[in-house]
């Protein structure tokens, strides 16, 4: 395991169960609202799977681990991301809480041994997604925006319900055009999320 991970894990005890061990992780770090958002994610993600013919446990294992980068504050995320040797661009300086999906991809592959690369990915790209992006990775994007770790529900909950009846990438782009409906309300617009909506666009021949 990297070193750097040390300060996080150093007196966990691991189980060998991803959900189990996740969870704990999580909540002895003091991030209840995300172990319990990851939960609500894993069940929408599990039943989108079904409904599409995915990979039900692969789809459960990113969702499950789509956040534990979260175990570290915003306020440490750039400076673990440059210790890990990420990438970081731009916008992610400016707003490092968009990190978490970088380094939850690491945590997954070197804390829990996830070799997978389609799961490994998706947890990558769950907050902002990319271009050609997989139906992994839009089932775990689509399962967080609709699972969201606020209360009530989304606003866009129905508009992306409605769409999913179509595809994944047309709830996707549904959900990435209300967000973009409102550009001046984003502290950043990620690169891979202007990407992935142009992307999308062209598919759905929006």
């Amino acid at each position: 395991m990297n070193k750097i991970f040390t300060s996080i894990t150093s007196d966990f005890e691991f189980t060998g169960n991803v959900k189990k061990d996740s969870y704990d992780l999580l909540i002895k770090h003091g991030r209840f609202v995300i172990a319990e958002h990851t939960l609500r994610v894993v069940a929408k993600a599990r039943s989108l799977a079904a409904k599409y013919g995915i990979d039900e446990e692969a789809a459960e294992l990113a969702a499950l681990l789509h956040d534990i980068g979260g175990v570290y504050p915003n306020s440490e995320r750039l400076q673990i991301a440059e210790l890990l040797g990420l990438k970081v661009l731009k916008e992610e300086k400016e707003l490092p809480l968009i990190l978490h999906q970088k380094i939850s991809k690491v945590m997954a592959k070197d804390i829990f041994g996830i070799t997978d690369k389609t799961v490994l990915d998706a947890i990558g790209c769950h907050t902002t997604l990319r271009p050609q992006a997989t139906q992994m990775d839009m089932l775990i994007f689509i399962s967080d925006k609709l699972e969201w770790d606020k209360k009530g529900i989304p606003p866009y909950s129905a508009e992306v319900e409605e769409a999913l009846s179509i595809s994944l990438e047309a709830a996707a782009f549904k959900f990435i055009k209300y967000q973009l409906k409102d550009r001046e309300k984003l502290a950043v617009v990620h690169p891979w999320l202007k990407e992935a909506f142009e992307d999308l666009k062209s598919k759905i021949n929006e």
